[in-house]
């Protein structure tokens, strides 16, 4: 007896995820992805503390980033931070208006998820984990899961 198996939905148009642990991916994204987060860090005014902290950087390092003067390459886990607050700033603007949408970080929160805390503090204390549930809780919110 032949039981068909049912083939597999062809996908509508294959994602491109680069391959960050090439370190010339991660040099061609470098560029932008810090000007997102110089302007993201301005837009949140975010402290130097809590900039470097999210970007998973020194202090030192972080004002070479904003002075432009730092030559590096980012990492994989800088670029995925970087990913993670760009898409939350994204959603923020979809689901609120301007001055929530850029104060909301930094506000107390009194959702399970951060138990009080700013959502920017709730990811500096947790790294990249608590930036993909800050980014996931606001997609959720606005009903793009």
């Amino acid at each position: 007896m032949h039981i068909a198996t049912p083939s597999p939905a062809p996908s509508a148009t294959p994602r491109h995820i680069p391959d960050l642990s090439l370190e010339g991916t991660r040099a061609g994204l470098t560029e932008a992805a810090l000007e997102a987060f110089v302007r993201l860090a301005d837009i949140w005014r975010l402290t130097s503390r809590q900039a470097s902290a999210l970007l998973g950087e020194s202090e030192r390092t972080w004002f070479r980033i904003k002075s432009r003067t730092w030559t590096g390459v980012l990492s994989q886990d800088a670029l995925t931070r970087i990913s993670a607050t760009v898409g939350l700033y994204k959603g923020l603007h979809l689901l609120f208006s301007d001055p929530l949408a850029d104060e909301w970080v930094r506000r107390p929160n009194t959702e399970t998820v951060f138990g009080g805390d700013s959502p920017v503090d709730f990811m500096i204390k947790g790294g990249i984990p608590a930036m993909l549930e800050t980014r996931g809780y606001v997609d959720a919110l606005r009903g793009g899961l």
